[in-house]
């Protein structure tokens, strides 16, 4: 066998890992069987005689073929790979051996995009979303962390080309925000975010103490799919409160002297959504009911999952919860503690570079 250098043996490692994910992901031998049970249909003497069922069928089977070929073909480029490392090693062709090596690292990244694209396959992966974003206790210092945390996710749609709209805000006293909802529209953004609902931590010496010390904040974060309208959610007008409120603003002539704001409570679950994003009233009472079943969608799935705890304000946001810290004092570091990634740019990570731990956090999945 070749003998492999340490980067190569790395590069397998993340090939392997990676067409074992995306196998227990798309559940690959049920789903080999069950291409099978569908191309036996499909060759059955009478499989057109109802064109319909037909057409279902095909549609069903071609959507496994296509889940279970990206691990299939991983797994060909990678003994095709290796084998002609092998054949090159006996015969002592040293620049070839580098040649495939290079092919190797190629294959690594193409199975870890892979992998990414066949995780972010579920019914709500490709929606928009809202980002909901809430500051915890401490005043002045955790609204301007989640005003922090919100430009974070500001940025890095813009990275992105997706389009952001803030549809609502309250504002904190002296700074920051206490609270802030951030509709995201872009390919993929629900499936690409989903992972950031949870607790995020900050440590740095505050801007707000005049004596310099250092302080620690927390700001908690609720990502939820903007719902297809082909995904029905019933609503009884008995279930719900709607109020309606002024804008708020900075002062001056652009703050909304009407009562245009929308506060939707639903009652049997607690939930509230509200828009200010429009001077139509009609239009920010739309806003918050498509948020209110964006959000009850989301806690029925997690009810599914046994995950009620994860998000929908019942989360403590407080030390022991958080996904990620940052720490800007006394050293540079961004640590998710579920996935275990750190980078020492804190300030690039905060300026929208979240990609590597978002790449992680969503294949703990499978």
């Amino acid at each position: 066998m070749t003998p492999l250098t340490p980067q190569d043996l790395k590069n397998i490692e993340t090939v392997e890992g990676a067409i074992k994910n995306i196998k227990n992901f798309v559940d690959f031998e049920n789903t080999i069987n069950r291409v099978k049970e569908l191309e036996d249909k499909v060759n059955e003497p009478d499989f057109w005689d109802n064109s319909e069922a037909a057409i279902s069928v095909i549609k069903e089977r071609d959507k496994l073929r296509g889940s279970i070929s990206v691990a299939q073909d991983l797994e060909a480029k990678l003994n095709e790979i290796l084998e002609f490392m092998e054949l090159a090693e006996s015969e002592n062709d040293a620049e070839s051996i580098i040649e495939f090596g290079e092919c190797l690292g190629a294959l690594a990244k193409e199975a870890l995009k892979s992998q990414i694209e066949s995780v972010l396959s579920g019914p709500q992966d490709a929606s928009n979303c809202y980002v909901e974003i809430n500051s915890g206790a401490g005043g002045t210092e955790a609204q301007d962390w989640a005003e922090m945390l919100a430009r974070m996710y500001f940025r890095w749609a813009e990275k992105r080309n997706y389009k952001t709209e803030i549809t609502d805000k309250t504002d904190g006293e002296e700074a920051g925000v206490k609270s802030l909802t951030l509709y995201v529209k872009g390919s993929k953004a629900y499936g690409w975010l989903k992972k950031e609902t949870g607790v995020h931590r900050l440590v740095r010496i505050s801007p707000f103490d005049s004596n310099s010390r250092r302080h620690t904040s927390f700001a908690s974060v609720s990502v939820t799919p903007e719902l297809d309208n082909d995904i029905e959610i019933e609503l009884n007008d008995s279930d719900l409160r709607i109020d309606t409120y002024r804008a708020s603003g900075a002062g001056g002539q652009h703050v909304n002297k009407t009562d245009s704001a929308v506060r939707i409570t639903h009652i049997p679950s607690g939930i509230v959504t509200q828009s200010q994003v429009d001077r139509s009233q009609h239009r920010n009472r739309e806003i918050a009911m498509n948020m209110l079943k964006s959000k009850l969608y989301a806690l029925k799935l997690k009810e599914q999952e046994d995950e009620i705890k994860a998000s929908q304000n019942k989360t403590d946001i407080a030390w022991g919860n958080q996904i990620r810290s940052y720490v800007l004092q006394p050293y540079q570091m961004v640590k998710d503690t579920r996935t275990g990634i750190e980078k020492g740019n804190a300030m690039a990570v905060l300026d929208g570079d979240i990609d590597e731990f978002l790449e992680a956090a969503i294949s703990t999945i499978v």
